[in-house]
C-alpha cells in the first residue's frame, strides 16, 4: 500500500530492532524515511533543522524521555505520533489529544495512527 506516498517522516527510537520494523512499516505505507535517530540529542537537532510532515516519537530514549522533540516539533507546526510501551499514563498533559501508539503495534496501528494525526493536523494526503 501506498495511501501515504510521499509524507516524509522522523523516526526517534533508541531500539535497532525496532527502529528498523518501523522504517519497514512506514516504507509498506508509501512513507519516505527522511531520516532515523536514537538519541535525545541527534533527535533534537533533528527535529529543529530536517524537512519532514510527520515524526515518530519513542517515548523513552535509553532513559531520557523524548518531550523536548515533541516540544521542538510543535513550535514547528510538525505532527507527530508517541510510541511507548508504558501507554497514555507517561505522557504529560500539554500532549493530551496526541496519538499514542503502544508497544508492540501493528502496520494496521501504525496505519491508523497516522492517519489520525494527519488528519487532525490537516495534512492528510488528498484522495482521487
Amino acid at each position: 500500500m501506498t495511501e501515504f506516498a510521499g509524507i516524509r517522516v522522523l523516526v526517534v527510537e533508541d531500539e535497532g530492532a525496532i527502529a528498523m520494523m518501523i522504517e519497514d512499516m512506514l516504507e509498506e505505507l508509501g512513507c519516505d524515511v527522511v531520516a532515523s535517530v536514537a538519541r535525545l540529542a541527534a533527535a533534537c537537532d533533528m527535529a529543529r533543522t530536517v524537512e519532514i510532515d510527520l515524526a515518530m516519537l519513542d517515548v523513552n530514549l535509553a532513559g531520557q524521555l523524548v518531550f523536548p522533540v515533541a516540544e521542538i516539533l510543535r513550535d514547528r507546526n510538525i505532527p507527530f505520533l508517541f510510541s511507548t510501551g508504558y501507554g497514555a499514563s507517561g505522557i504529560p498533559s500539554e500532549f493530551d489529544g496526541g496519538q499514542i501508539l503502544r508497544k508492540p503495534f501493528s502496520e494496521s496501528d501504525l496505519r491508523e495512527g497516522i492517519a489520525l494525526t494527519l488528519k487532525r493536523c490537516s495534512r492528510a494526503p488528498e484522495t482521487t
